[in-house]
C-alpha cells in the first residue's frame, strides 16, 4: 500500500475551503467578449465540472463553502441540492456575477437579498455567507457590508488585500475583522513576506505557482501568524477541456487558461497536506480558529 502523506503539523484546526461557483464564460475576464445575453447560447460546464469537484472533496473526506451564483442555482436546481446533500456550505456569490463596483446600494441589496432567497429556497438551508464577484468590495463601495447586514448575511470574504490591477485593498486587514458591528470580513490569504504583501489564497496565483511555493506560503502563514488559510477556486480550473472563448486579451487569455491541466492535481496535494472545512465551521463556530477585529481607523467609512 503506499505511503499516504500526513497532513502538515500546525495550530490550525482548519483552513477555510471554499469554491466560487459560476461557469468558464462567466467571469469578470470575459465580461467584453461575452456579454449575458449570450450566456444562454454557451456550452453549459458548470454542473460537470462542480460534479467533479464534489467527488474530489468526498474522496478527500472534506467539507467547503460554495459560493453560488443565483442564476446558476435557479438554472441548476439539483446542483444545489447535490453541494448541500454533501454537506458543504451553501453561499451566495450574487445573482449574475456583477461587480458591486457596477452598482448602486439599492441595486446591491436587490442583488444579494434575491440570491440569498433563492438559494435558501432550493436548498432547504440558511445562507450565511457572501463573497462578491471578482472581489469588488472596496473603498469606494464599503457601504455594501450594511446591505449585506440589511439582508440577513453573517459573514462575507469580499476583500482580497493584495494590490491587483483588477481588485484589491493593499492596506486592508489580512485576518477576519468586523467592518461593521455583527457583519464579519474574512479576507482572503495573504503571507507577508518583509514588506511584501503576497497572494496566497488560490486562483491564478495557486495555478501558476509551483506548489511546494504555495505550500511553504501556508507554512508561513500558520506558522508565523498563528491564522487558518482561506482557500478558492472555480469549478472552470479542473476543466482543461473547455471550450477556449475567441477574441480574449492576451492577458485575459493567460490568466484563465495558464495550467488547467494540472490544477486538480495541485488540490489533491493541497487537501491531503493540510486541514480544510467550511468557512461556516472555521470562522463563525464556538472554536473559530480566527478572533473577530474591529475595523482599522483608516478603512471606517470606507474612504481614508
Amino acid at each position: 500500500m503506499p505511503d499516504v502523506p500526513m497532513p502538515v503539523a500546525s495550530p490550525i484546526p482548519a483552513n477555510g475551503l471554499s469554491v466560487d461557483v459560476e461557469d468558464y464564460y462567466q467571469v469578470s475576464a470575459f465580461a467584453d467578449v461575452v456579454s449575458r445575453d449570450q450566456w444562454g447560447r454557451m456550452p453549459d460546464r458548470v454542473v460537470s465540472n462542480t460534479a467533479r469537484v464534489l467527488d474530489l472533496f468526498a474522496r478527500a473526506g472534506v467539507r467547503a463553502t460554495f459560493f453560488t451564483l443565483g442564476c446558476v442555482g435557479t438554472r441548476h436546481p439539483s446542483l444545489v441540492r447535490d453541494i448541500v446533500a454533501g454537506g458543504h456550505e451553501l453561499a451566495s456569490h450574487g445573482w449574475d456575477h456583477e461587480r458591486v463596483t457596477d452598482l448602486t446600494p439599492d441595486e446591491f441589496f436587490r442583488d444579494v437579498d434575491r440570491t440569498k432567497r433563492r438559494l435558501e429556497d432550493i436548498g432547504g438551508v440558511p445562507v450565511l455567507g457572501y463573497r462578491a464577484p471578482s472581489f469588488s468590495v472596496n473603498r469606494t463601495n464599503w457601504w455594501a457590508y450594511a446591505e449585506l447586514a440589511s439582508a440577513g448575511y453573517r459573514y462575507s470574504s469580499s476583500l482580497n488585500p493584495i494590490r491587483h490591477d483588477h481588485y484589491g485593498v493593499p492596506d486592508a486587514p489580512r485576518f477576519p475583522f468586523e467592518p461593521i458591528p455583527g457583519l464579519l470580513e474574512v479576507p482572503v490569504t495573504t503571507v507577508q513576506v518583509g514588506r511584501q504583501r503576497l497572494p496566497c489564497g488560490g486562483g491564478g496565483f495557486f495555478r501558476l505557482a509551483p506548489y511546494p511555493l504555495f505550500r511553504r506560503g501556508l507554512e508561513h502563514l500558520h506558522r508565523t501568524d498563528g491564522q487558518p488559510a482561506i482557500f478558492y477556486f472555480h469549478p472552470w480550473e479542473v476543466d482543461p477541456e473547455q471550450p477556449r472563448v475567441a477574441g480574449l486579451p492576451l492577458k485575459s487569455r493567460f490568466r484563465h487558461y495558464v495550467n488547467l491541466h494540472a490544477m486538480q492535481g495541485k488540490v489533491e496535494r493541497l487537501l491531503r497536506d493540510f486541514r480544510w472545512d467550511r468557512m461556516d465551521r472555521v470562522f463563525l463556530g464556538d472554536a473559530a480558529a480566527a478572533p473577530v477585529r474591529r475595523q482599522e481607523p483608516a478603512l471606517a467609512g470606507g474612504v481614508a
